[in-house]
């Protein structure tokens, strides 16, 4: 183990320090989860079983694109599927009175 003199280091020295020592943390313990999980990986493909299939955990899925909810009065090729942020004729269509049952497809 190596010494390290701390009284003679300066605050900000220290912080770096601190800050390499959190880093070196991180690393160990990301290197360390890896490991096992390979190691627990091999053992069940060695028994015909993938890791995902005994610990019910699937792949990350990407949700699918959202389904168009309302048109544009003005141009029905213009969609939203109701998420997000409202488009700028929608928000006109709701003040001019309209609801939004009057513009659902």
């Amino acid at each position: 183990m190596m010494d390290i003199d701390l009284n003679g280091m300066s605050l900000k020295e220290l912080k770096e320090l601190q800050a390499q020592v959190a880093k070196a943390i991180n690393g160990y313990e990301d290197r360390k989860k890896k490991e096992a999980l390979a190691e627990l990986d091999e053992r069940a493909r060695a028994m015909g079983f993938s890791l995902a299939e005994l610990t019910g955990l699937t792949p990350t899925r990407k949700r699918s694109p959202a389904v168009a909810k309302y048109a544009n009065p003005a141009d029905a090729s213009d969609t939203w599927s109701g998420r997000g942020r409202k488009p700028r004729w929608f928000e006109a269509a709701l003040k001019a009175g309209k609801k939004p049952d009057d513009l659902a497809i």
